[in-house]
């Protein structure tokens, strides 16, 4: 199969990530089934493509002619079965439970065509776990976008254990379609790359608040005066913190016992402010964004701690052969979060010697031993 078999994409969900998906097919010319398990969410799904759309038509950067052939191009599913009877290729999006994933696979390896790919939006679960729930499993692939779906660039195109050569290439090419900037994982690891990259200064971030060394406006301020468009903790919020929630018990699981959430993320779980979502978690969003008062910038947070925390680790998906280049890595980092610049291109600027040496500090510190120098970093040879 080439992608130029690729006529018609069935999505399964229609949330957030699930009609982002399902517009970006849009957009980029193909027709779509958007599935969900009720009719409301399909509606709700519906209705956000129609109003984004419209704000396309508004920005002219679709036209009203466009507008119109995309929105006859999409037809909703409550029926799994019916959704992908004629899929070429099928990309999943329901929430982020195992089990729920398998049940989901299942049931489209027995509806959707044998020719179809069945890809997993996953941003952090085994590709290959997911496969095996199917007698396809060299046609299932990781294919993880990015919120919004629309306007990130970065697409992971990850390999399972038993993703054909073919698979890959077709998913990889399909997101060049979409207009995304994929990066292909070459082996099926924890947190993918950005993901991963970013975990361990989730990890410090969570410790500065647990023992309350920083407020969260101190630090975000802070970022937001080095030229960040949303500090780290607002990003948490407007993520959400039931997805940084299980994202951590998960890595906590799967990688070391140092990701485990901490007992102040587990209290906004539990009292159900959940960030951006709920109008309330590290910050108020009641009036539409957190306002931060550039004013309270913690001076002695040192940015470059978390540059050292990300590049570490980036060396360990090197050692593990899961990502092939610095570059690939740089790339992905770049277009998944809005970063100008990727964690290599940054950390060779401050010198690797000096950022290894504030990985074994903070290692020291905090007593976290994921935060420890790789020999990669200590050597400098990247």
């Amino acid at each position: 199969m080439k992608v130029e078999d690729v006529k018609k994409i069935a999505v399964m969900g229609a949330g957030d990530m699930g009609h982002g998906i399902a517009e970006v097919a849009l957009l980029a010319g193909y027709k779509v089934a958007m599935r969900d398990i009720e009719q409301r969410f399909v509606d709700k799904g519906l209705s956000r493509i129609r109003e984004s759309l419209a704000k396309l038509v508004e920005k002219q950067k679709v036209t009203a002619d466009n507008q119109k052939a995309m929105l006859a191009n999409i037809t909703t599913f409550v029926d799994i079965a019916e959704s992908v009877k004629d899929a070429d290729f099928v990309i999943e999006a329901v929430p982020e439970i195992m089990d729920l994933k398998k049940q989901v696979f299942q049931a489209l390896d027995k509806a959707a065509p044998k020719h179809a790919i069945l890809a997993s939006n996953t941003s952090n679960m085994s590709v290959t776990e997911i496969a095996a729930a199917t007698k396809r499993p060299e046609q299932v692939v990781g294919m993880h976008f990015f919120n919004p779906a629309v306007l990130m660039k970065l697409v992971e195109v990850i390999k399972g254990g038993k993703t054909s050569e073919e698979t890959m290439q077709v998913a990889y090419n399909l997101a060049l379609k979409m207009n995304k900037a994929p990066v292909r994982v070459e082996k099926d690891s924890i947190g993918f790359v950005y993901n991963r990259i970013q975990a361990p200064t989730a990890v410090l971030l969570d410790l500065i608040l647990e023992k309350r060394e920083a407020a969260p406006m101190e630090i975000d301020a802070k970022m937001r005066k080095l030229g960040m468009p949303m500090g780290p903790y607002e990003l948490m919020d407007y993520v959400g913190l039931d997805v940084a929630y299980h994202s951590a018990l998960y890595f906590a699981e799967k990688l070391s016992k140092d990701y485990a959430p901490p007992s102040w993320l587990k209290a906004k779980i539990d009292a159900g402010t959940l960030g951006k979502k709920t109008g309330k978690g590290i910050f108020d969003w009641s009036k539409g964004r957190p306002e931060i008062d550039l004013s309270k910038a913690k001076e002695d947070f040192d940015p470059a701690w978390l540059i050292a925390l990300q590049v570490n680790e980036a060396t360990k998906l090197l050692e593990g052969g899961v990502v092939r280049s610095a570059e690939e890595i740089d790339k992905a980092i770049v277009n998944g979060g809005g970063s100008m610049f990727g964690p290599f291109q940054l950390g060779k600027s401050i010198g690797y010697d000096k950022l290894a040496k504030m990985c074994e500090d903070l290692a020291k510190k905090y007593g976290i031993k994921s935060f420890e120098p790789t020999e990669t970093l200590k050597k400098g040879k990247i």
